[in-house]
């Protein structure tokens, strides 16, 4: 009799490969739109910050305050200060005499290493009435000790001047040991005679053994306050006395002094003009970041690889990129490459050496600019503009005009983009659960038939093993 044999599986693992037959299909195209997805949302981010920082160049480069045409300004001995030019500052050469720096006073008091007993309140004064002052900062003393020792230390003292909530950083205090002596050093963060501490209030101390401390007859001058003085016309013109050393008497022209003149050294001269290689380098910014904007969109609408590579005509195929063909973006591209060619009075950038390569990108021809600039002083800020939120104009402002379309946070492509994209992603994910529940009400359903139908050739393989027994030639009965 023939032996009945039957095919050797496990009922899980044919289950588990015949469910993932059965969704197979609906899998495969809910992956490729979740991975699509994926993409777009990274692509949408990428997009947004190559934006966001083409658009903080432009209002960097030229703003309501700033412009793309720099202006400097320089003495004539750089050792005796440095200066800036804003934008609208005027050229011209200005003499000076630099008499004096400013300096910031500092104090020391002896402070003994026995004083105990509570303590109130004391009034730091800084600057006087010749100076338009006084001006106080009132610090507590009554939680000053904080260390559990019976003394009220000078490090306690220091810490609480520093933390007084009147201070605001305008003096600083430090402790120093000078000749096995400890001094609290009191040093205005400001410099002029105006912010000078000239004396501390004890009234309202209340510590007898502190009120002496930092009693006048124990203060030790350690750097003399000093007010900057500087003589506008040369030495035989006009002081002009203030407590810092930065300037601002010359319109759009701040200069700070570093060194004080001799009596007879000769006067400085302040010369503020055209700043070519500011330009230069605000043009070549400009530039940069119009290049590095469009290779980010050329990398997002890129193309795959949908070369075929065999003779039988298979296709390796890489993916397209994220936005390939998306009109928006190419848009997008195409308007920005236009706003280029735009001409102000006869002028465009070509004029002043700023031209597209044979791959699209801009280079700059800095001796081409120079020659334009000093042809026309005025017209590159002119052709260029502003951007910024009520001052955009020219190139810029038009460029930035059109980024903000993308970029604004109510209502921009790039914030719809986004809000069309989370919803499709949560379709996706809730579609993602159903074909889960497919796939497991598939695999239950057949993991119970082919148990059964394991069961059941494991019942009739038995009793054909039996039957086979029973009849064999072999059989004793």
């Amino acid at each position: 009799m023939a032996t009945i044999t039957s095919p050797t599986y496990d009922p899980k693992t044919t289950a588990e490969n015949l469910a993932n037959t059965y969704v197979a299909a609906g899998k495969a195209i809910l992956d490729r739109q979740t991975a699509a997805a994926k993409a777009t949302a990274t692509a949408l981010t990428t997009l947004g910050s190559a934006l966001s920082t083409f658009q903080s160049t432009l209002t960097s480069l030229a703003s309501g305050t700033s412009s793309v045409t720099s202006t400097k300004a320089a003495f004539s001995n750089t050792a005796v200060g440095n200066g800036t030019a804003s934008a609208n500052a005027q050229a011209g050469n200005y003499s000076f005499f630099v008499k004096q720096l400013a300096t910031a006073g500092q104090y020391g008091y002896a402070i003994p290493d026995n004083i105990t007993g509570a303590a109130g309140t004391m009034r730091i004064a800084l600057g006087s009435a010749s100076t338009g002052g006084p001006n106080y900062i009132d610090v507590d003393l009554s939680a000053a000790n904080t260390d559990g020792v019976a003394a009220l230390s000078a490090k306690e003292l220091a810490a609480a001047i520093n933390a007084a909530p009147g201070n605001q950083s305008r003096v600083t205090a430090s402790v120093m040991t000078i000749n096995q002596q400890t001094r609290l050093v009191l040093t205005s963060t400001a410099t002029g005679e105006a912010n000078e501490v000239t004396g501390i209030d004890t009234s309202s101390l209340g510590n007898s053994g502190l009120e002496a401390a930092l009693d006048d007859s124990n203060k030790t001058l350690m750097t003399k306050a000093k007010d900057a003085i500087v003589v506008a016309g040369g030495k035989a013109g006009t002081e002009i006395q203030q407590a810092s050393n930065t300037f601002s008497v010359v319109d759009g022209v701040k200069f700070t002094i570093t060194q004080a003149q001799g009596a007879n050294d000769a006067d400085v001269t302040l010369t503020v003009g055209p700043d070519n290689n500011g330009t230069a380098a605000n043009v070549q910014k400009f530039v940069d970041a119009y290049n590095t904007l469009q290779g980010v969109i050329k990398t997002l609408t890129a193309a795959g690889d949908h070369s075929l590579t065999s003779a039988t005509g298979t296709a390796i195929t890489s993916d397209d990129a994220a936005f390939y063909n998306d009109s928006g973006l190419l848009n997008l591209r195409d308007r920005l490459n236009g706003l280029l060619r735009d001409a102000t009075g006869g002028q465009s950038l070509v004029n002043y050496g700023i031209a597209a390569t044979k791959d699209g990108t801009l280079a700059l021809d800095t001796n081409r600019l120079n020659k334009a600039i000093a042809a026309n002083p005025e017209g590159l800020d002119k052709l260029l503009g502003r951007a910024g939120v009520g001052v955009d104009s020219g190139v810029l402002g038009g460029m930035n005009k059109l980024t903000t379309l993308w970029t604004n946070t109510a209502g921009g492509q790039i914030s719809q983009r986004r809000d069309q994209n989370n919803k499709q992603q949560t379709d996706l994910t809730a579609r993602q659960s159903t074909i889960q529940t497919q796939f497991d009400n598939a695999y239950k359903r057949y993991l119970a038939q082919f148990t059964a139908l394991q069961q059941l050739q494991s019942s009739m393989t038995s009793t054909s093993n039996m039957f086979t027994a029973m009849f064999s030639s072999n059989s004793g009965s």
